[in-house]
């Protein structure tokens, strides 16, 4: 249909399974009026896929089902589910669900004339409109026809079978043993089956992976890979790796680490909803920067999901108490829970589907993974980097802060990681061993944070029983100092800058000697400088006192000789 884009094109009616992570990669659930085939080896769980899908529809979806049993009985059925929580009864007895057992025996079977499924069609029919079921099951079809040798008429039949449900518009799933070579040990029903899933139960170093694979599926679009899937109390769970797209929200929201300063040195704290790597060598101190960033989301009133693949929960609580961090409050209260276990319990592939399993049931704001190292014992590091990968993508999803631990041995470069990784982490925090004057010191720095203008100094990192202190690292001529030499130095310097303080005050002393030494030769100066002053004062006093007699003298003196009348007649 050219110029129809594909979300616009029709898609073939399809019947939701109810199954996590099934409907994703089938667009929707199996096909709706149509028969699908599950196939699989003995013990990979092609019954217990059949029946939840029997009773999600009955209790989600409002479509009866009939369950067709060829092996086991009803009761066997009936109890082999309910640890599930399935309960086959109280359907049964609300018209939801019709379960049959069909014993075939092949010592009870004697084959002459011509055979056909007449018998089984009556039945089924008739189970079929006691409830009004829209699903059906046969499990398995190998009991059915493995009496039978004329394989001319086991195929003829199949083909009946197919399309007496097909004409009854009932959405069927039929299961069947893998054949030698095919899917099937008849070799047809996969190619009279409008979907084919087939589920494997496989082996690899002594370590157990379940998956799916959707084989083929008429008339529409498909995930065509392999998918983990997880059968526990709840029932069937499958992985959907290709549904993960880079389509998530990106939150301006700052979290804070629990470490005061390590949020001054990331502008505030984490972004919510990135992922952050805290890796380093053996006793760098990643555990309990990680604990501090699970304790820093409890005390915000936030779930806290911690995965600890090393130690027990006990053994964390108390070695987060050596250092000042009681985690025991919120694990009570039910803020904080641990999952501990061995990486070698599971493949890396069921490793993922619990964990996204144990991360929809608690919906947490913050995991922690500690240390995902031990990743590499169970798989390839290739094989580790896709597992984290879907990791990181499908906590992004959710919004939730990631937190990963990463042990780097002592050959590997201090700026990578086994699995790779670096790629796919917001913000990595790397601790390092730094080793001076025959003492190994902690020191920390932020190798990188996307959107966060970081610090890029390193930190001295320190644990005691007051808790994580950073402090500044001491740069000087030989180079950087730590520890016990940062403390002599700092004693150095200290003693430098008393000794400069001392002399300082010396001169100042010694100025302020010569000050006063001189303001008192000043002082002197002044008063002989008045002294003489008051002598030339009086020097001239007395000089104009004689000139003042000298005149009167002269006056006198004229006046006595008459010179002054004389001089006026004169004139």
């Amino acid at each position: 249909m050219i110029g129809i884009t594909a979300s616009e094109r029709p898609s073939i009616p399809k019947a939701p399974t109810g199954i996590h992570g099934l409907d994703d990669i089938t667009g929707g659930g199996l096909p709706r009026g149509r028969p699908t085939l599950v196939c699989g080896s003995a013990g990979c769980g092609k019954t217990l896929m059949a029946m939840e899908f029997l009773v999600r529809g009955a209790t989600d979806y409002d479509e009866p089902g009939v369950f067709f049993a060829f092996e086991e009985t009803a009761d066997d059925l009936a109890a082999n589910v309910r640890s599930l929580g399935f309960d086959l009864e109280d359907l049964a007895a609300r018209d939801k669900l019709v379960v049959e057992h069909i014993r075939v025996e092949r010592s009870e079977i004697e084959e002459a004339g011509e055979f056909d499924l007449e018998g089984l069609f009556i039945r089924l029919g008739l189970a079929i409109d006691t409830v009004g079921a829209k699903r059906v099951v046969l499990d398995t079809l190998e009991t059915l026809f493995g009496g039978f040798d004329n394989e001319a008429v086991l195929r003829s039949e199949l083909r009946r079978l197919f399309r007496w449900l097909k004409d009854r518009g009932v959405t069927a799933v039929i299961t069947a043993e893998r054949g030698d070579g095919t899917l099937t040990r008849q070799g047809l029903e996969e190619y009279v089956s409008d979907c084919v899933i087939l589920l494997d139960h496989r082996m690899f170093d002594q370590v157990s992976t379940r998956r799916l694979r959707i084989v083929k599926y008429r008339g529409t679009m498909h995930g065509t890979n392999e998918y983990p899937f997880l059968i526990d109390n709840d029932g069937f769970s499958v992985l959907p790796l290709t549904s993960l797209r880079l389509d998530h929200e990106a939150s301006n929201e700052r979290v804070s680490t629990g470490i005061e300063r390590l949020d001054a040195m990331l502008g505030g704290g984490v972004y919510r909803g990135t992922s952050v790597l805290l890796s380093g060598t053996a006793g760098t101190g990643k555990s309990s920067v990680a604990a501090y960033m699970a304790a820093a989301a409890c005390e915000r009133g936030e779930r806290c999901l911690y995965y600890s693949f090393e130690e027990s929960p006990s053994q964390v609580l108390r070695n987060m108490r050596s250092i000042g961090l009681d985690l025991a409050p919120w694990l009570e209260n039910g803020l904080l829970t641990f999952v501990s276990t061995r990486p070698t319990f599971h493949g890396l592939e069921m490793h993922l589907a619990t964990m996204y399993k144990h991360i929809r049931d608690l919906d947490p704001r913050l995991v922690v993974v500690d240390p995902i190292s031990n990743f590499v014992s169970v798989g390839t590091a290739n094989e580790a980097h896709a597992m984290l990968l879907r990791l990181v993508d499908f906590l992004k999803s959710r919004q939730t802060t990631a937190v990963f631990v990463s042990l780097i041995s002592g050959a590997a470069a201090t700026e990578a990681t086994e699995q790779n990784i670096s790629s796919l982490i917001d913000t990595w925090v790397l601790l390092r061993d730094i080793e001076l004057g025959g003492e190994r010191n902690r020191g920390l720095h932020v190798l990188k944070s996307r959107g966060t203008a970081h610090s890029n100094q390193v930190r001295e990192f320190v644990l005691s029983s007051r808790g994580i202190e950073l402090r500044d690292v001491y740069v000087g001529p030989e180079g950087v100092l730590t520890g016990s030499m940062r403390l002599a130095q700092e004693a150095k310097e200290r003693e430098a800058a008393e000794n400069r303080r001392l002399a300082i005050a010396r001169k100042r002393r010694e100025i302020d000697r010569k000050r006063r030494a001189l303001e008192a030769q000043i002082a002197a100066l002044r008063a002989e400088a008045e002294i003489e002053e008051s002598e030339l004062e009086l020097l001239l006093g007395a000089e104009e006192a004689v000139e003042r007699r000298l005149q009167s003298d002269r006056v006198g003196m004229a006046r006595s000789r008459r010179a002054d009348a004389e001089e006026e007649e004169t004139a």
